[in-house]
């Protein structure tokens, strides 16, 4: 029970990491340029795609890494630059609706270039295989190298945010965006640069999960629904908030899926308890979001609304 217990720790902060890739651009295009983005979820898949994609081509994963982040880049600048900008000023659910409709278009677009079957992506040689851990228990090379880069693209951003020129201007607009223009800053080309290092990170996470899951395209809509689960129990705008939210609700759903139908076989019986075990588990992270929301409607790390 302890190696299993040790196990699922481990593909929990995993599925964590993951969902912190996502959260963190999608929670500060939020948090800084009020846009509702809906179509965020969309970069993800298409990361896996072009991942999936250019290791075919090159029969490498590194790469078709190194071709697929560059790609995933330019198709975010190029969303911001032709449909995103056009709705900055527009309301919350002009937004909502225009990039729900983005999402069904990508989707489309996805299945015609690719077709509808899923696609698979080659877990890279030298990440194959398991480590030891700790005594019988081994572990999988690749997840926790997934863990070790999202861990440094954490770290990354936290010397971004706190020890930059950018970062200051990014905390600046998160707390009051028409002082940063008043003050001379370029407030579009941030806007650009917020949204391309966004669109890049979800890019990321899909091509990370690509060798894991199974590529389609309907793998960018789950994730996204948990991804805003995270940076609303991490507070909106904040990176730090994301972050601890993401593995909150990551250690969360991966437990609550594996011992909650154990558990309770104390109290029912085992297909009741299976039964219900599945049923409650996809529930749990939503029981923290409102439990989070009553203490602080705000978020974990987000800013009290005067």
């Amino acid at each position: 029970m302890t190696n299993l217990f040790l196990l699922q720790v481990l593909n929990g902060v995993q599925l964590g990491i993951l969902l912190f890739l996502i959260s963190a651009g999608l929670t500060l295009v939020f948090g800084i340029m009020d846009f509702v983005n809906l179509a965020h979820g969309a970069l993800y898949m298409i990361g896996a795609y072009l991942l999936a994609s250019f290791s075919a081509v090159t029969g490498s994963y590194g790469a078709g890494l190194l071709l697929a982040l560059p790609a995933i880049l330019v198709v975010g600048l190029m969303l911001e630059r032709l449909v995103f900008r056009r709705l900055y000023e527009r309301s919350h659910l002009d937004q909502v609706l225009a990039t729900f409709g983005l999402i069904l278009i990508i989707t489309e677009g996805v299945e015609i270039i690719w077709g509808p079957s899923p696609l698979t992506a080659p877990m890279p040689a030298i990440l194959s295989g398991s480590i030891p851990l700790i005594g019988p228990l081994k572990y999988p090379v690749y997840r926790l190298a997934v863990i070790a880069v999202g861990l440094l693209v954490a770290l990354g951003l936290y010397l971004l945010i706190r020890h930059t020129r950018i970062g200051m201007r990014l905390r600046a607009g998160a707390t009051n965006r028409p002082m940063l223009s008043a003050l001379g800053v370029d407030v579009n080309r941030l806007f650009t640069f917020v949204f391309g290092f966004g669109a890049l990170l979800a890019g990321l996470a899909g091509a990370l999960v690509a060798p894991i899951l199974s590529v389609d395209s309907g793998m960018g809509e789950s994730v996204l629904i948990l991804a805003f689960v995270v940076i609303v129990i991490g507070g909106i705008g904040s990176v730090k908030g994301a972050f601890v939210a993401a593995l909150m609700v990551g250690l969360i759903d991966t437990l609550g899926r594996s011992f909650g139908p154990i558990l309770l076989r104390a109290i029912l019986d085992p297909a009741a308890a299976s039964q219900a075990g599945r049923t409650l588990a996809p529930m749990l992270v939503y029981f923290l979001m409102a439990a989070v929301l009553v203490w602080r409607p705000s978020g974990l790390f987000g800013r009290a609304q005067s």
